[in-house]
């Protein structure tokens, strides 16, 4: 047992070691390639406020593919909460309001979105773990039901004109450091904080591993994915918030494009597609990798185009060089056993 546990602790180091090297090149080239825009203060505070809602999307997506699923309509909750939250603040909070009726109604929209984002987290736990549907097809069309659903409530319009309150949580400042970055960093340590000292982020890697043995350990398995689903749609409602904050204006297809980012981050990150492994501090580095890289195409004027496939070659290559690196380790582990 305790080889094991060090052949998997020198796997987490390695794979970590690896995407710190990756970060860290992606930086420098863009650095040279752009100076003069890319390593600026400006462009640097603008990426802190534009990754975070990034960055909590993958975090659900992470947290999907530890029990070896996936939920492709995570940014369909996003939108969807994000829309209940701004048909709140647009229709309810009353002309000329002062200042702590209206950051009352605020919160009212805040709590009503995340409530959202767990309901909708709900239905797809109970798709894939009580009726059985697997997670790529009961999300997939999820995805399409709750983008619907924004159509449907908001006739594909976007609504817009939110109170000055609530669009500094996108766009403020608290000292120096952005809100939005310190609504992702909140997130990230309470979802550390769950999947390594709770009993449920325990059984949720174990699950990830081995699924049978987990049910014949006694773990309620399906109350956990359940669990975990629901943690993820409210974390997909809180990129939702973000993302309508900083840009002052909520529709169905915002982010539309963020769904492949968010897999090939968290697969960037460490995350196993199978299940049972990956960890907040690889998904963290990661988004950073990501977002230098977009941040670099946008001044170098890549086209949509070329970093459509860009995003999809560098999936395909990190997946190749992690099944090949799995490989090695297993190899090793064999001699040493």
């Amino acid at each position: 047992m305790k080889k094991i546990a060090l052949r998997k602790m020198k796997i987490v180091d390695g794979n970590f070691l690896r995407l710190i090297t990756i970060t860290i090149v992606v930086f420098i080239l863009m650095s040279v390639l752009n100076p003069g825009k890319f390593l600026t203060l400006r462009n640097l505070e603008s990426m802190s406020f534009q990754f975070p809602e990034l960055g909590l999307l993958c975090l659900g997506m992470m947290l999907a593919m530890l029990s070896g699923g996936i939920d492709l309509s995570i940014v369909g909750i996003a939108n969807l909460s994000a829309i209940v939250a701004a048909l709140i603040m647009t229709n309810i909070i009353p002309e000329g309001a002062g200042t702590s009726v209206t950051t009352g109604y605020m919160l009212l929209a805040i709590f009503a979105a995340l409530i959202t984002g767990a309901i909708c987290g709900t239905i797809n736990g109970i798709l894939i773990s009580q009726v059985g549907i697997s997670a790529i097809l009961a999300t997939l069309g999820t995805q399409l039901i709750y983008t619907g659903i924004g159509v449907v409530i908001t006739k594909g319009s976007a609504v817009s004109g939110f109170p000055e309150e609530f669009t500094n949580l996108g766009n403020g400042l608290i000292g120096i450091v952005p809100i939005p970055l310190m609504v992702f960093v909140i997130g990230a340590v309470v979802l550390s904080l769950i999947l390594n000292k709770t009993k449920m982020g325990i059984e949720l890697y174990l699950i990830g591993t081995n699924q049978k043995a987990a049910i014949f350990s006694g773990i309620k398995t399906k109350g956990v994915i359940i669990n975990s689903y629901i943690i993820t749609g409210i974390l997909g409602s809180a990129a939702g918030i973000v993302m309508i904050s900083r840009t002052n204006s909520a529709k169905y297809d915002y982010a539309s494009s963020f769904i492949l980012q968010t897999v090939l981050i968290a697969v960037l990150g460490g995350v196993n597609p199978k299940g049972g492994f990956g960890r907040v501090g690889g998904i963290a580095l990661a988004v950073l990798a990501l977002q230098f890289l977009a941040s670099g195409f946008n001044m170098l004027r890549f086209s949509m185009f070329a970093k459509d496939f860009i995003w999809g070659a560098f999936l395909l290559f990190i997946m190749v060089v992690n099944y090949y690196s799995k490989i090695r380790n297993d190899k090793k582990a064999a001699k040493t056993l």
